[in-house]
């Protein structure tokens, strides 16, 4: 594995860095192994564990929090690739973001507004709610929480993240 959780002195996530980056930490003293896999990296003079989840020594006072940012693709990973009114997992190019409450209708494209469905269903539903078109949501849209950001970054996460990580409301983690 290549990536590493890194946790606040608090044991809150923070971000998830490369090995290289965590080894530097180690190195430097700011940060130590909390998770590590059976594997060791060896040196010359020295042999570390392979670091899964490391926690830095001192506290960083993160300023602001920035949200998740609303894309196509952050929606289909909160969704986990569902359609939110009939429960097919389509191939991804078949999939659309769907409103619901329309635009038409003055809704806005909001987390709390837009779910992942497939494109039969999208038509289907056109410009009503899902109560006007009798198409109840499987799960009711929801703004991920900011350890989410770790979930849809690019790495896969690894099943030791699970107890510093908070489960996303109605979603799975790995």
């Amino acid at each position: 594995m290549s990536a590493v959780l890194v946790l606040n002195a608090t044991y809150e996530p923070l971000s998830v860095v490369s090995l290289r980056r965590a080894i530097v930490l180690l190195l430097k003293d700011k940060a130590e192994v909390i998770e590590a896999a059976q594997s060791r990296i060896r040196a010359e003079s020295m042999s570390l564990p392979m670091p899964l989840v490391i926690r830095l020594v001192y506290f960083v006072r993160v300023p602001h929090r920035a949200g998740v940012p609303l894309t196509r693709r952050a929606v289909f990973v909160r969704d986990d690739g569902v359609c939110q009114y009939c429960g097919a997992r389509p191939p991804r190019a078949e999939m659309t973001v769907d409103h619901v409450l329309p635009r038409v209708k003055g809704g806005i494209t909001d987390w709390e507004n837009v779910v992942c469905a497939c494109q039969r269903c999208n038509t289907r539903k056109g410009s009503r709610t899902p109560e006007e078109a009798n198409m109840p949501l499987r799960r009711p849209p929801f703004r991920p929480q900011y350890c989410a950001v770790v979930l849809l970054s690019h790495v896969s996460v690894h099943e030791s993240w699970t107890k510093y990580i908070e489960p996303v409301p109605g979603g799975s983690i790995a």
